[in-house]
């Protein structure tokens, strides 16, 4: 713990100390208030989200690559995180009472745009990684392509062949989703937020995670289960799903890092640190 603090103060930033564990509560309460607060912004962008989905999804189909979609599905995750730039920006200016618009929402990601591009491309690279990975799971197992999903759910789902591909491929879905948890939980709005780099960036991420471990446990558990109701609704969740996860993850930054000092505003009180 004493490397842990020793590498902390070393930091650009402060990161705070949660100490209570259902922070997450409080976090997904004010991403909840925002798209109260800015409907028609938070829905015009989550149908971006479900239109995407869609699109994807029958793209998959009319290639005969349909068993490909679950794997798609993780896409969400994994890329989710920097896709939703333009909601941090709706949090920041209600945080400061300043108007929204969907054209505000949609310019965001000219702020710090060369480290966001940055983020990005490491964040897609994950996403490529993490379909070859499924791809060689299920050729592991099935020595074969993936076949349509119909037959895809009857083999893996529904057969004591398929038992071992869905336990191997749940623990390296796990790891992967841990690991760009850990890389993006504040990465990507601090990049937003201030004109850091990626890896600085990344690093605090990372930091912050490993400080406040129970709680942020806790907050990746209740993103992964919301965001999974949002795809087996046919994406039709994502609707509000990822407007409010969007919304909570900035208010978890602004309670994770202490803010700078032109910010006079807090979502939060300062937790003990």
């Amino acid at each position: 713990m004493a490397a842990l603090e020793g590498r902390i103060s070393r930091l650009p930033v402060t990161i705070r100390r949660i100490t209570d564990i259902d922070r997450s509560g409080r976090w997904l309460a004010a991403g909840w208030r925002d798209f109260l607060a800015a409907p028609k912004v938070s829905l015009i962008y989550g149908a971006g989200f479900v239109i995407l989905g869609n699109l994807l999804t029958l793209g998959l189909w009319l290639a005969g690559l349909d068993s490909l979609i679950l794997p798609l599905a993780g896409g969400f995750i994994i890329l989710g995180p920097l896709l939703v730039v333009g909601l941090y920006d709706v949090s920041r200016r209600l945080e400061v009472n300043q108007p929204v618009s969907v054209a505000d929402v949609f310019s965001a990601f000219r702020a710090n745009l060369s480290q966001l591009s940055a983020i990005g491309v490491v964040l897609l690279i994950a996403f490529l990684v993490w379909i070859e990975v499924a791809l060689f799971l299920f050729m592991l197992f099935f020595s074969d392509a993936p076949p349509p999903l119909d037959t895809f759910v009857g083999d893996v789902l529904f057969s004591l062949r398929g038992a071992p591909l869905l336990l191997l491929g749940t623990l390296v879905g796990a790891l992967f989703a841990a690991i760009v948890f850990s890389v993006t939980a504040v990465s990507v709005p601090l990049i937003y937020d201030r004109p850091f780099d990626v890896v600085t960036a990344i690093s605090i991420s990372l930091l912050c995670v490993q400080l406040n471990y129970r709680v942020m446990f806790g907050w990746a558990g209740l993103i992964a289960v919301l965001t999974a109701v949002g795809l087996v609704t046919g994406f039709l969740g994502l609707l509000v799903a990822m407007p409010v996860l969007a919304f909570s993850t900035w208010h978890a930054y602004r309670d994770l890092i202490e803010p700078a000092p032109a910010i006079e505003e807090e979502a939060f009180p300062a937790a003990a640190i």
